[in-house]
């Protein structure tokens, strides 16, 4: 069994409207704006306890897409092992001002993966 759980996921689409309406008709799931009127990000807590979190993202001008976010304790060493493997980083590194650090992957025949480090608590 790895330690390596899968704790977020991500829809990306241009119209998060009818998505969070399709997804709280579907599955219950209520969602909070987090980002803005530039930058809109809903969360949800989706599964409660037993479950993972996640949110929809604005992408205007690009295609929908969904991905799983797993939890890695450090997201460099995540990236230069994807790389190792077969994959490619297409997003580097980067920490969010919430101190939350993140890249997005391609697993070697194509599928986009997130990879994130937790703010440490204050």
């Amino acid at each position: 069994m790895s330690d390596t759980p899968i704790t977020w996921f991500e829809i990306g689409t241009d119209r998060p409207a009818e998505a969070e309406r399709f997804y709280g008709e579907m599955f219950g799931w209520s969602f909070e704006e987090q980002g803005g009127p530039a930058a809109s990000y809903r969360v949800t807590a989706a599964g409660g306890e037993q479950g993972i979190g996640g949110a929809i993202r604005v992408t205007e001008g690009q295609p929908p897409y969904a991905i799983f976010y797993a939890e890695v304790a450090d997201v460099a060493d995540a990236c230069r092992r994807a790389e190792a493997a077969g994959g490619k980083v297409v997003s580097p590194p980067r920490t969010a001002p919430s101190g939350l650090v993140s890249a997005h992957l391609v697993d070697p025949v194509g599928n986009r993966l997130g990879v994130f480090t937790p703010p440490t608590p204050a």
